[in-house]
């Protein structure tokens, strides 16, 4: 089954990823793809859904998703370095799986944060996206005409 970004959340001042489950007027139930609990998630809190996150680079900003897919290339599959590590060690790695990203304007906790969700991903095997909503419009009008 193939991962739809727009479910798996990121929230403000919660550790890991968060998979929706529902929503609701006041609050989304998302599970915790730490732990597997879950967790009502209120409109006040700060989140951010992994199809809108993209990287800086040099030219033009990579969609999340293309970055997850070349890390995921790059590692063969398999976990990346653990995201604690070296600082300088970790743009090293960033650089050989995106050579354009925006070095003064990634930051280290961002790259810590790219390994961190890469490996959770990795860890529960959702690493195959669906394509995003706009590109299925896309790929629809273009069998249409």
């Amino acid at each position: 089954m193939k991962t739809e970004l727009e479910k798996v959340l990121s929230v403000s001042g919660k550790p890991g990823l968060f998979l929706v489950l529902n929503s609701g007027k006041s609050a989304i139930i998302a599970e915790s793809l730490l732990d597997g609990k879950k967790h009502p998630i209120h409109t006040t809190q700060r989140v951010s859904s992994l199809a809108d996150i993209s990287i800086f680079t040099i030219e033009e900003d990579v969609p999340l998703r293309d970055v997850l897919t070349k890390m995921k290339e790059h590692y063969k599959g398999e976990s990346a370095p653990e995201n604690k590590g070296d600082s300088k060690l970790m743009r090293k790695e960033m650089k050989e799986f995106l050579p354009t990203y925006d070095e003064d304007r990634v930051y280290d906790s961002d790259i810590r944060k790219l390994f961190l969700w890469y490996n959770l991903l990795q860890s529960k095997g959702m690493l195959e996206f669906a394509p995003a909503e706009n590109e299925e419009e896309t790929e629809e009008g273009a069998t249409e005409a």
